[in-house]
């Protein structure tokens, strides 16, 4: 999702993140920090407003539906079951604003047994043999990759299917789910 959306607003886009009450855990991802922020924060956000929002409460979700009213898209990367469980799912929101368009990115898709696992990249580089191969090319104890080959991935195939999506609404008018 941060990637995604870095994109985006990096070509033009208008970017809304919305973060927990507490704010973003990555603004204290660091050294280095800027202005109490971390650099990761900074650099993947940048081009982006933020607002705080509870999306538990029903507070929380009014704005997010305020908002979402005459939005283009929403992307999310949460667990697949957690926009449901908010009630703040694509059938939901599709029925506020009919031209919506929904990314959702998940770490292991949305419909088997792994799908409710959560997912950060050092597992998913880990799952997929990368830090075991890194390991055996380098000769070193296995460690975490220096880049992010998950995160990056996910994003560029998630902004392929967005922008293949909003080009099928200018014919159709409709929005539609991409997962």
């Amino acid at each position: 999702g941060p990637y995604c959306t870095q994109m985006l607003g990096d070509h033009g886009a208008e970017i809304i993140k919305i973060e927990p009450p507490r704010g973003d855990e990555t603004r204290d991802w660091g050294p280095p920090f800027h202005d109490e922020d971390s650099a990761y924060f900074l650099g993947v956000n940048r081009n982006k407003r933020s607002m705080g929002l509870d999306l538990s409460k029903p507070d929380g979700q009014a704005v997010l539906l305020r908002l979402l009213e005459k939005a283009d898209v929403v992307i999310e990367n949460f667990r697949p079951d957690v926009m449901q469980r908010l009630g703040i799912d694509y059938d939901t929101l599709a029925e506020i604003n009919p031209r919506l368009i929904m990314l959702s990115i998940s770490g292991f898709g949305a419909n088997n047994t792994d799908s409710r696992r959560a997912a950060y990249a050092p597992i998913i580089h880990a799952e997929t043999g990368l830090v075991a191969r890194q390991a055996e090319v380098t000769g070193a104890f296995p460690a975490e990759l220096p880049l992010s080959v998950a995160d990056t991935n996910a994003a560029m195939h998630g902004l392929i299917g967005l922008l293949a999506v909003l080009y099928a609404r200018q014919q159709s008018g409709r929005g539609d789910h991409v997962e």
